[in-house]
């Protein structure tokens, strides 16, 4: 690939490419980062030497939200999603550029360590398959904060893990661990922090052995209409975020993550 980017790289072993987000340790992300990896998805579409496409990130945590005013050195395992600044920041381009990585032909496979929250989430669930860590941790922690589940989490969770199990992490908010992700079918692989990326590359590497127009022909099939739900959930999920983030019970949510405690919650 020619195109150079900010924050991600691009390589290519075979017919498997490698995007690897570099915003260390915990790989928060803005409009700026999806919009790059939407553009990296685009080109390697066009390539024919690629058949396969690794997602992975350098650090600590996959990616743990759109915290745009997290410390660098902060746990993230109750990750806030927005800050109050992060939040404005928040805008339909954001949800725009998601639905543009959701549009990619190609199979996806994302390996997984650390911390997937929130957006963080949606953004591992643009993958067909998820390659995790004991060390992973998941959440949909949108209620702990006040406000609607986005990033077109409301079409992609139950989609994999089924209405009741997704509903169960939207209404909790509660965090998932390697070992129950896998169980409940969040993540297809569970193996070693060392493994983690060999593995997604095998993976990678076995389906871009096969014959490409018949991957692109099949991948079509059972991703019809993926896209398109993903784009009318995510201009619903933005609504209601935003009436949300004007409430009482928003601010709250925020700083109540923000210092590690429960919520005192209002209904306002």
């Amino acid at each position: 690939m020619d195109k150079t980017f900010k924050d991600i790289s691009v390589t290519t072993q075979g017919y498997v490419a490698s995007v690897e987000i570099h915003r260390p340790p915990h790989n928060f992300f803005d409009v700026s980062l999806i919009r790059q990896l939407a553009d990296a998805f685009n080109t390697l579409d066009k390539d024919p030497n690629c058949r396969s496409i690794v997602l992975v990130s350098e650090g600590k945590s996959f990616c743990a939200g759109a915290n745009f005013n997290a410390s660098d050195d902060e746990d993230v395992s109750d990750s806030t999603e927005f800050t109050e600044s992060g939040f404005q920041n928040r805008t339909g381009s954001l949800y725009e550029e998601g639905v543009r990585l959701f549009s990619t032909r190609k199979p996806i496979i994302a390996g997984i360590q650390g911390a997937a929250i929130g957006g963080g989430l949606g953004l591992s669930l643009v993958a067909d398959f998820r390659v995790a860590c004991p060390e992973a941790r998941f959440a949909a922690n949108f209620v702990k904060l006040g406000i609607h589940p986005g990033f077109g989490l409301t079409v992609t969770l139950p989609r994999l893990i089924g209405q009741q199990k997704a509903n169960e992490m939207f209404l909790t908010g509660r965090r998932i661990k390697g070992e129950e992700a896998l169980e409940i079918g969040l993540v297809d692989y569970l193996v070693s922090m060392d493994s983690l990326r060999q593995r997604a590359t095998d993976l990678a590497t076995e389906i871009a052995e096969n014959a490409p127009l018949a991957i692109l022909s099949t991948r079509a099939t059972t991703r019809k209409g993926l896209p398109d739900a993903v784009e009318r959930a995510t201009a619903h999920e933005l609504k209601e975020q935003q009436w949300l983030r004007t409430t009482r019970d928003a601010e709250e949510g925020i700083r109540a993550v923000a210092e590690r405690r429960v919520g005192h919650f209002v209904g306002e």
